[in-house]
């Protein structure tokens, strides 16, 4: 049987990140991912899968020591964020309102997922199981003994849950979830526009559900629509040229040419996790919480489970069961009132904008008026967004 100190199932942004800040604590760490491992090509089309990253996520990266990778490969930074109903006034933040060069960056998930992994083969401290996958495992307060799909064992003194919203690990585990369907889907679509790049990204709601641009590296951009599942489905099997006319007819705000790339679609649903941890298994990022993307909040919250948790291992022995189960305690209770502050504050949001009530349209108008015009309100809500 070969040991570990942490293994980490997940390889993502989530897991990986986690893996550098861990390593770099001098704690033998090792990654099992079940996928190929990621590739960034400048001549490859843009991945629809895209991230807003917060100042406070980018501080993160760079400690994991991966920032300048990043920005080498291919980042679009923002300034400015609008938010408006259908025919009303935007509520803009401005980085400038608060002396700030920027809001943060829209990036595309595989750069930083290149860059992480790039910097986890070379760190001494980590072992690549790639391609690799848990079949099961013994989960006690002493550790994990985990038995790989090849038929390897191994044990951890930590496991940690990086693999995704349907987690292996934590249902495995025994750890329950409070979820619910949001009944709508969102069609991501690259663009390449006319324009040169862009600095603002912006949603609108209409009755049907938000819409959303997001400004990428150069001439391009990603739109969000959301929508009911069988018009997301009738949206899906447009050809590129079918699709750019339903969008132009209904994405108001897009004063330019464009040519769709390419498109795909996934379902909202919310989720969390009733326990963060049991025993030495501890759950982070979508396999703990997910939420609405409305505000491109979800790996930023992940990005901050990982800091509390490299913090909270950082003073705390594993070899020591008592220390270790405190510093699991202490990661949850930091972490899981937060994650349901955004969860709850997002949905809010949500069926406000959503909601068909009588007068609910005057009240919304109303309410992006007050809070665009709320001064030191707004900038502290900016900031808190950033993570400042």
């Amino acid at each position: 049987m070969k040991t570990t100190q942490v293994m980490i199932n997940g390889g993502g942004m989530v897991g990986a990140s986690a893996a550098l800040l861990l390593a770099d604590l001098g704690l033998q760490v090792t990654v099992v991912e079940a996928a190929d491992a990621p590739h960034f090509d400048p001549n490859d089309p843009l991945d629809l899968r895209v991230s807003a990253i917060s100042v406070a996520s980018q501080t993160l990266l760079a400690k994991a020591g991966v920032w300048e990778a990043i920005a080498a490969m291919r980042i679009c930074p923002y300034r400015r964020l609008a938010t408006r109903q259908q025919g009303g006034q935007a509520l803009t933040f401005n980085a400038a309102d608060i002396d700030q060069p920027l809001l943060g960056y829209i990036i595309e998930n595989k750069v930083i997922q290149t860059a992480l992994w790039q910097a986890m083969l070379a760190h001494p401290h980590i072992e690549m199981l790639n391609p690799a996958q848990i079949a099961s495992f013994d989960n006690q307060p002493e550790g994990v003994e985990v038995k790989l799909s090849s038929g390897d064992t191994w044990f951890a003194q930590l496991l940690v849950a990086a693999d995704g919203a349907k987690s292996f690990c934590r249902q495995h585990a025994g750890i329950g979830t409070t979820a619910w369907d949001y009944r709508q889907h969102c069609m991501l679509i690259n663009i390449k526009t006319d324009q040169a790049q862009q600095d603002i990204t912006w949603q609108e709601f209409v009755t049907t559900g938000p819409r959303a641009f997001l400004p990428l590296a150069g001439p391009y951009a990603s739109l969000a629509w959301y929508h009911q599942v069988a018009d997301i489905r009738r949206l899906s099997s447009l050809s590129n040229t079918e699709l750019k006319q339903a969008i132009k007819a209904e994405f108001a705000h897009l004063d330019f040419d464009f040519e769709v790339l390419q498109a795909g679609a996934f379902p909202l649903t919310r989720q969390h996790a009733q326990s963060y941890y049991k025993h030495s298994v501890v759950l982070l990022g979508d396999a703990a919480h997910t939420i609405n993307p409305l505000a491109g909040q979800g790996v930023n919250l992940g990005f901050k489970d990982v800091q509390a948790l490299a913090v909270q291992l950082e003073f705390n022995a594993l070899t020591q069961v008592d220390q270790k189960q405190q510093a699991l305690r202490d990661y949850q209770q930091q972490r899981r009132g937060d994650n349901l502050l955004m969860q709850s504050a997002m949905d809010v949001f949500y069926k406000s904008f959503s909601s068909q009530l009588p007068g609910m349209q005057g009240l919304r108008e109303i309410g992006l008026t007050l809070a665009q015009n709320s001064g030191a309100l707004k900038n502290k809500v900016m900031k808190y967004a950033m993570g400042l």
